[in-house]
C-alpha cells in the first residue's frame, strides 16, 4: 500500500475528494459526542451503587479501632481504609494517610508545601530563582497546571517505550534548580506506557544535585488494567530504600476511577520522613477527613483483591470501547504514513500521533463535525505542543457506537490534514 506521500496528483485529488465527502456526510449528522477527559461512563458508575446501600449503624459508625467515623479525629485515617491503600500502593499502613477524595488536590497540597515551607529543612522552592520541574511529555496536563501555578518552569523529557527518556534526566538533574518531575509510572497519561523495572530503577538510583528533589509519583492507573495480560510496575520504595533514597518519592492515588469520581477517598504513601513532615502540614490544615466515606468504601472492598474484582468489571465495559477505536484507526490509516497511535494494556487514554504540524488542523475539523477531544496541545506544557502532533483520545465515557463514529471523524480529519500539507508540499 502506498503512503500519501507517494501518491501521484490525480491519486492525492481523488484521495481528499473521497475524505471531503465523508466528513460532509458526518458532519450532516450533527453530531455530539465528548471525549474530551477521562471520565467513567454511566454503566461504571453503577458498579458502585452498593456504597449507598450500607448500613454503617450495624457497627456504630465505628471504625475498627473504635473511633467514632462520625466524629472528629484520625486525621491520617481509619485504619483500615490506610491498611487498604497500603495494599494497593505496596507500602505498610503506617506509611499511609488516607484522605478525601482528590488525589490532585493531594497533589497540589504536597507541591505548595515544598513551595512555602521546602523539603526537610530546605531551602523553599519559592525562594530558588529560576526552580525547574521535569514535565515528562506527552503528559497530563493537570500535573503541568499545577508547576505552573507555582511559577515552575517546566523542562520537557520526551516519553519512550520504557518511559520518560533516563539519559535526558540525570543529566538535568545535576542542575540543583532542578527539583523535581510528576510520573504517572503505569499506563501513564496518555501513552499508556508503563515504566520499565530499569527506569524505575535509574529514577530511584540517580544521584541529584538537589538533595531535596521530589517525584510526585501519580498512581492514578495502578490496578487499571484493561486485559488479562498487564503492564506488571515494579515497587518504587523498595527499590528507592536500598539505595538511601526512599524519600525521594511520595505516591499518590484514588478510588475516582474505581467507586465515584469527587466522592471517592484518595491517599499518600511515602517514607516515614516523608510522612512526618505531611502530618506537621495536616495538624494545622485539616482536623479529619471524611471518614464515613472512608468506612463505606472499606466496609465494600475489605482488600486488595476486592479493588482487583472490581477493577475487572470495569474492564468489562472500558476494553470493547478501546478496541472499538484501536479497530476503526488501524482499518481506516494504516499503512497511510499519516498517523501512529498506542495500543495501551490499561489507564484511560489513546496517543493518537498526527503528521508534524497538523495536529490543531485535525482537532479543529473534529470540533466542527461535532466531536470534542482534550484540547491540542494539553499534553504539554503551556499547553503548546512544539511539533503540533500529538492528540489525546479518551474512549472511556461514549457507547461503543459513538467511538466507532468518532473514530471515523478523526480518520478522517486526519486524511484530510494529511492530505493538504502533502498537497501544499507538492505545489
Amino acid at each position: 500500500m502506498k503512503t500519501i506521500s507517494e501518491f501521484s496528483p490525480e491519486e492525492l485529488r481523488a484521495f481528499k475528494d473521497q475524505a471531503q465527502k465523508e466528513y460532509d456526510e458526518l458532519k450532516a449528522r450533527h453530531l455530539d459526542i465528548n471525549m474530551a477527559r477521562g471520565k467513567p461512563c454511566a454503566e461504571q458508575l453503577a458498579l458502585s451503587t452498593e456504597l449507598f446501600d450500607l448500613d454503617l449503624a450495624q457497627c456504630g459508625y465505628k471504625a475498627e479501632d473504635g473511633t467514632d467515623c462520625r466524629n472528629y479525629g484520625l486525621m491520617c485515617g481509619i485504619p483500615e481504609a490506610r491498611r487498604l491503600f497500603g495494599e494497593l500502593f505496596g507500602v505498610d499502613a503506617k506509611n499511609v494517610i488516607a484522605c478525601g477524595s482528590s488525589s490532585l488536590n493531594l497533589m497540589f497540597d504536597y507541591f505548595s508545601q515544598c513551595y512555602t515551607h521546602g523539603v526537610a529543612g530546605s531551602t523553599p522552592w519559592s525562594k530558588v530563582d529560576g526552580y525547574k520541574i521535569i514535565a515528562v511529555v506527552p503528559g497530563y496536563d493537570r500535573h503541568f497546571a499545577v508547576a505552573e501555578y507555582f511559577g515552575a518552569q517546566l523542562v520537557s523529557v520526551k516519553m519512550t517505550a520504557d518511559g520518560p527518556d533516563m539519559d535526558a534526566i540525570e543529566e538535568l538533574v545535576k542542575d540543583p534548580t532542578v527539583k523535581g518531575m510528576f510520573c504517572v509510572p503505569k499506563y501513564s497519561n496518555p501513552d499508556g506506557i508503563t515504566y520499565s523495572d530499569e527506569t524505575v530503577e535509574r529514577l530511584a538510583a540517580m544521584k541529584t544535585a538537589a538533595e531535596d528533589f521530589r517525584v510526585i509519583w501519580d498512581e492514578a492507573y495502578i490496578i487499571h488494567d484493561l486485559y488479562e495480560e498487564k503492564d506488571e510496575l515494579a515497587n518504587v520504595f523498595d527499590i528507592a530504600r536500598k539505595y538511601g533514597n526512599e524519600d525521594r518519592f511520595v505516591a499518590f492515588a484514588s478510588t475516582s476511577k474505581i467507586t465515584y469520581p469527587g466522592a471517592g477517598v484518595s491517599a499518600i504513601a511515602a517514607s516515614d520522613a516523608n510522612i512526618d513532615e505531611i502530618k506537621k502540614r495536616l495538624t494545622v490544615q485539616i482536623i479529619s477527613y471524611d471518614k464515613l466515606n472512608q468506612l463505606r468504601h472499606s466496609f465494600l472492598y475489605r482488600n486488595l483483591d476486592d479493588l482487583k474484582a472490581q477493577m475487572v468489571r470495569h474492564a468489562e465495559i472500558l476494553r470493547p470501547k478501546f478496541a472499538k477505536m484501536s479497530e476503526v484507526l488501524h482499518k481506516r490509516l494504516d499503512g497511510l504514513g499519516v498517523a501512529s497511535w498506542t495500543d495501551p494494556k490499561g489507564g484511560y487514554f489513546i496517543s493518537l500521533d498526527v503528521n508534524v504540524g497538523s495536529a490543531k488542523y485535525v482537532g479543529k475539523l473534529c470540533s466542527e463535525c461535532g466531536i470534542t477531544l482534550t484540547g491540542v496541545g494539553a499534553t504539554f506544557p503551556y499547553g503548546k505542543d512544539p511539533d503540533d502532533a500529538n492528540i489525546r483520545l479518551a474512549p472511556s465515557c461514549p457507547t461503543v457506537d459513538e467511538i466507532e463514529t468518532a473514530a471515523e471523524v478523526i480518520c478522517v480529519s486526519v486524511k484530510l490534514a494529511a492530505a493538504a500539507e502533502v498537497m501544499s508540499e507538492k505545489a
